[in-house]
């Protein structure tokens, strides 16, 4: 190496003398080689290593030439050889890699922390987005009121492109299950408490009452409130306001009163203490309906079966296996549908669905076979200086064929209105 022959030339040994190495460099010349102890420039070399603090590492270069011709050098011993690790220098370009794991473990820090927060408060960027990204829902209210949003799906209207009623009666229902859930109260039954579960006790409900104001349409968002109350000593009361996710107008009101019943005698039980020590810290005296709205719906018209009245029947309506719910009697809200299938078509068409009182006298099974009645009586409502239209009031039953009664109801109809109009109402 042309640096090591240049650097021995300066630590040649001492009894060296430049005539020998004068000498010595001629021969060289005319042979074309350099004897062993000789260094580039003919100054003899000194055949032991330099101190340790002197030694200078060497870059591998070309061959030396003398006069011409390539120089060639003979191996150094391996036990005099020194080895020389290669390494990069550092520079800021070098330590990037360092910085870089830096930057992404910052970078998954702060990805996750606004992904949580987005989770816990998650606005939308148009006004039609669900804000309850998921639909389960949540408790507010310090805890006594749950509330979940729902997107009107074009499966849940009808021929008029408003929600049926079914529809919004769904939602109520599922409403009151994911608030037991969501307060951890679910036990193995149809929206029975774990102390509920242990004693084969399910919830029956005996009565709902219901105001509607207005109906969504297909693409609406509604926001539904549910709490409960007590219903005298052995009843719960729940309680339901749906309203309008954008605009905040109330949609509907309901009531409900709900008892007991033992799951495998099929009769109707007391609360137990354990029961009601549960369900108690989430009671709620608010009222979604208030007296006079209850009393008003409570009064209802001409009996079914009076002569003095239209009457319509509708037979032969059997559940389905759909139609039944886990507690393998049918589903309350089957049983609004069934009312209405015997309601006229005339009123269907032209008027909507403004208030029902349901009174629960029987549970109906799979096996069973009904038949809807329904009376019709109408009263003129003045609407304007010329105009007049005709709001219709409705009494319903529905019974096995053998005479048992499995549902009394009373509802009152209205000149449907637009969605545009019942907004602007």
């Amino acid at each position: 190496m042309a640096g090591s022959l240049a650097a021995s030339a300066f630590f040649s040994g001492p009894g060296s003398s430049p005539a020998a190495s004068a000498r010595s460099s001629k021969n060289a010349a005319a042979t074309g080689e350099l004897p062993e102890n000789l260094s580039v420039r003919g100054i003899v070399a000194k055949p032991n290593p330099p101190p340790a603090a002197m030694q200078v590492k060497a870059q591998a270069q070309t061959l030396p030439k003398v006069n011409g011709t390539k120089v060639n050098l003979k191996t150094v011993k391996p036990d005099m050889e020194e080895t020389v690790p290669h390494s990069a220098p550092k520079t800021f370009y070098n330590q990037l890699p360092d910085w870089s794991m830096l930057l992404a473990a910052i970078t998954t820090i702060f990805l996750a922390a606004e992904k949580q927060w987005t989770l816990l408060d998650w606005k939308p960027k148009k006004p039609d987005m669900l804000v309850d990204t998921f639909g389960f829902g949540r408790i507010i209210q310090d805890g006594m009121v749950f509330r979940q949003n729902f997107m009107i799906r074009s499966y849940e209207i009808g021929a008029d492109r408003t929600a049926s009623i079914e529809t919004l009666m769904n939602h109520l229902q599922e409403t009151a299950l994911n608030h037991v859930r969501t307060a951890g109260l679910l036990g193995d039954g149809f929206g029975a408490t774990p102390e509920m579960s242990k004693r084969n006790l399910i919830w029956v409900v005996s009565k709902i009452q219901l105001l509607v104001e207005q109906y969504p349409a297909w693409g609406d968002m509604v926001q539904v409130d549910t709490w409960v109350a007590a219903a005298g000593k052995n009843g719960m009361r729940r309680d339901w306001h749906v309203r309008d996710y954008n605009s905040g107008r109330t949609i509907l009101r309901a009531t409900s009163v709900w008892v007991m019943m033992h799951k495998k005698t099929r009769r109707l039980s007391k609360m137990p203490d354990e029961v009601r020590a549960e369900i108690g810290p989430y009671f709620n005296d608010r009222s979604a309906i208030t007296e006079e709205q209850s009393e008003k719906l409570a009064k209802t018209g001409n009996k079914v079966g009076d002569d003095a009245t239209e009457q319509f029947i509708r037979k032969g309506l059997t559940p389905r296996w759909g139609d039944l719910d886990v507690n393998q009697h049918v589903n309350n809200v089957k049983y609004i549908g069934w009312i209405l299938e015997s309601a006229p078509i005339s009123v269907l068409e032209k008027h909507e669905l403004a208030s029902m009182n349901l009174d629960y006298r029987k549970e109906c099974g799979r096996d069973s076979v009904l038949q809807s009645l329904t009376t019709v009586s109408g009263e003129c409502t003045s609407i304007g200086a010329d105009k007049q239209a005709s709001a219709i009031q409705c009494d319903h039953l529905l019974q096995l064929e053998s005479g048992a009664d499995i549902v009394k109801a009373h509802t009152e109809w209205r000149p449907k209105r637009s969605h545009a109009a019942a907004e602007n109402a």
